[in-house]
């Protein structure tokens, strides 16, 4: 009889430290909560663009849109995908840092910046497409998408005929809530990666730096069956907290495409200055 109540005992105990344990787990993921923000639509259509703005505050818990709906839709990551396409150059060790050199054979390529020798740094600020172009083909089929796979980057179709390009153009597709989830898990260091690959990464990816704030990010852009499409994606760290960002846009058909290059930024720009997370120059 004792020996039965002493099980009872130890049952009760280990039931109540389940119960507690999953009490906690449940405690340790708090909901994620959803603001639309007007003065976001009101940036957008100003630009004479359609697409979406987000914004998600780390301390909070908490993204901000003006457009839910937009944010889960998939694109192609375009320039965006060159932050893993580093992460993966490093890891695997096809170049040792941010300093290894892209040597230029003199022939001609799509923009005049690129017609230079280019560091890696150089080649991800100006987003040098035969530089990763040449970085994917040395990655290879199998190790890049073991890697993609290994990072939990979107949804990526990559084979022997599109391995230079199948962020570019093809099924491959993203969208803005698994682009800020993958920053997240960057920059929490949560990604399978070395400290060492974290840091170089982290260097190459910043924009600017005041007193206050830093920028860090990549812009892409796509051109699928005429199709333009424009990403801006990134973080902005205070001193006490991040903020995590999207935008994702699409010219409208009276737009000023000499300007795309520029808009993706700006937009994202006047929503953070909205915020009051980075200050006016």
């Amino acid at each position: 009889m004792k020996k039965l109540y002493l099980l009872i005992i130890v049952l009760s105990i280990f039931s109540c430290k389940n119960n507690k344990s999953e009490v906690i787990s449940k405690q340790e993921k708090p909901q994620q909560k959803q603001h639309v923000i007007k003065n976001f639509q009101t940036i957008i259509d100003s630009a004479n663009v359609e697409g979406a703005i987000l914004v998600y505050d780390l301390n909070k818990n908490t993204y901000y849109s003006n457009d839910f709906k937009w944010i889960k839709k998939g694109f192609l990551p375009a320039s965006t995908f060159k932050i893993p396409n580093s992460i993966i150059a490093l890891e695997s060790g096809l170049v040792k840092n941010d300093s290894a050199l892209f040597i230029w054979k003199g022939e001609k390529r799509g923009m005049k910046v690129w017609e230079q020798d280019l560091t890696l740094k150089q080649a991800f600020h100006f987003s040098c497409v035969p530089c990763y172009q040449d970085i994917a083909r040395r990655i290879g089929v199998k190790r890049m998408k073991s890697y993609v796979k290994k990072l939990n980057y979107g949804n990526i179709k990559v084979d022997s005929t599109s391995i230079a390009m199948f962020w570019l153009e093809g099924a491959s597709q993203i969208n803005q809530l698994q682009q800020i989830d993958f920053l997240k898990r960057f920059y929490a260091s949560e990604l399978p990666i070395s400290r060492n690959t974290e840091t170089i990464m982290k260097r190459m990816m910043l924009i600017e730096e005041t007193e206050t704030y830093k920028i860090s990010g990549k812009t892409g852009w796509s051109i699928r069956n005429g199709n333009n499409n424009g990403w801006f994606v990134g973080y902005v760290e205070s001193e006490s907290n991040v903020y995590f960002f999207a935008t994702n846009i699409i010219p409208k058909k009276d737009f000023n495409m000499n300007m795309f290059p520029l808009i993706r930024k700006e937009i994202t720009y006047k929503a953070l200055k909205k915020m009051n997370l980075i200050k006016e120059k």
